[in-house]
């Protein structure tokens, strides 16, 4: 079942998100994956919504051109915001999960004070920023995280086709988590955008409550939607796919 609550406070893998090229000038989706992830789990939303969607490729991720990891969070939000200018996008949605809904939100900061509007940010599995804690033990290394990991969402490591690959994905982990725990939120909403903030039902790591904290980060209005599945299964729900069309047309209109 899907619910949602209205709070206002008015008053697979390489799309193309580290070129230059296409989109430009069009309105657009970004998604952020979540620690560890190369973003397969956005492979239903980024079907459904088209060429017009992509994810961002965090620095030091596998792929051409990609260097080293970031040695801080700033510079992982930097390079995110770098990746959605060079695209000219229009008023970009910004799609965010787990740790990817932190550097959204922390991307769409950094837009807004470049002069960048964004249309939206869409937020799930992330409780509010406020509210974020960082097991300093998950963060402590691969075999920490992979621990991490298997306590909030078997399905990562377990639906990995080898060893190695479940190895990068723990190594990975383990580095994100490092660099969220520098992510300090600022004591004032940084938006002015709408903040749409899902969870699943089964999801250890949030509730209701915790996601509708989301309504701190914006002046705009916040939606808190709740979808059946766990940490990241719910993506690939029908009904978060319907949900997110709805933001898509939303903003667009």
């Amino acid at each position: 079942m899907n619910n949602s609550d209205n709070v206002d406070n008015s008053g697979t893998m390489d799309r193309g998100g580290s070129g230059d090229s296409g989109d430009s000038g069009d309105s657009v989706t970004v998604f952020f994956p979540g620690a560890g992830s190369f973003g397969a789990e956005f492979g239903p939303l980024t079907e459904a919504l088209g060429r017009s969607s992509w994810p961002v490729r965090y620095p030091g991720r596998l792929g051409r051109d990609f260097g080293e990891p970031a040695t801080s969070f700033d510079a992982v939000v930097r390079a995110c915001a770098d990746q959605i200018r060079r695209r000219s996008a229009v008023r970009p949605l910004l799609f965010g999960h787990s740790y990817g809904a932190y550097v959204a939100y922390a991307t769409a900061v950094h837009l807004g004070e470049a002069g960048v509007e964004v249309a939206a940010l869409a937020v799930a599995g992330a409780a509010g920023p406020g509210l974020l804690r960082v097991p300093e033990q998950a963060a402590a290394g691969p075999a920490e995280a992979a621990a991490y990991l298997d306590r909030v969402d078997s399905g990562v490591l377990a639906g990995a086709p080898s060893d190695e690959w479940r190895a990068v994905v723990a190594e990975t982990a383990a580095q994100d988590l490092r660099l969220l725990r520098q992510f300090t939120p600022g004591a004032a909403p940084g938006l002015r955008c709408p903040v749409l903030a899902a969870r699943g039902t089964e999801d250890p790591l949030t509730t209701d409550d915790t996601i509708a904290a989301w309504q701190h980060t914006t002046t705009g209005p916040c939606t808190r939607h709740t979808f059946p599945g766990g940490h990241s299964d719910l993506l690939g729900s029908p009904d978060c796919v319907s949900w997110l069309r709805r933001i898509r047309e939303t903003a667009d209109a």
